[in-house]
């Protein structure tokens, strides 16, 4: 679709071997301020979760769109923080889509719960407890 409204674009996933994730990235980011020689380069990358989590530095980047909720929220949050590197000059905004009535609604839902219960377990700059009650246990299994 993206190729249909000449919108230029880069993937990468899981299967991406490291040197093209290299390249990809390298692209991508070159085109943060749009010079003649930069004109070609896409505005769009698409980036599975997973992938995005890990060892990118994407200061190209202004906006991130999380289309796919993850039951973890933490796995979100560190492709986010792909673009939020040094480097980076732009204030980003990042978007989650959800669709009202399905599974990805569950799955955020989910999430959130996930998210409140770890912020009630550990404050920011703590390290993970090495003891838990049985009481905090079994909250972490509790689907409400």
């Amino acid at each position: 679709r993206l190729t249909e409204e000449g919108i230029g674009w880069l993937y990468l996933d899981g299967q991406t071997p490291v040197e093209e994730r290299i390249a990809l990235v390298e692209k991508f980011n070159s085109g943060m301020e749009k010079t003649p020689e930069t004109a070609d380069v896409p505005d769009v990358f698409l980036i599975s979760l997973k992938a995005g989590g890990s060892g990118l530095n994407l200061t190209g980047a202004d906006t991130v769109i999380h289309y796919d909720p993850w039951w973890n929220p933490a796995v979100e949050d560190q492709a986010t923080d792909r673009v939020h590197r040094i480097g980076q000059t732009r204030s980003v905004q990042v978007l989650r889509l959800i669709t009202k009535d399905t599974v990805e609604q569950g799955v955020l839902e989910m999430s959130q719960r996930k998210r409140a219960l770890f912020d009630q377990v550990i404050t920011a700059g703590d390290t993970i407890p090495t003891q838990l009650t049985e009481q905090e246990i079994l909250q972490l299994f509790q689907m409400e």
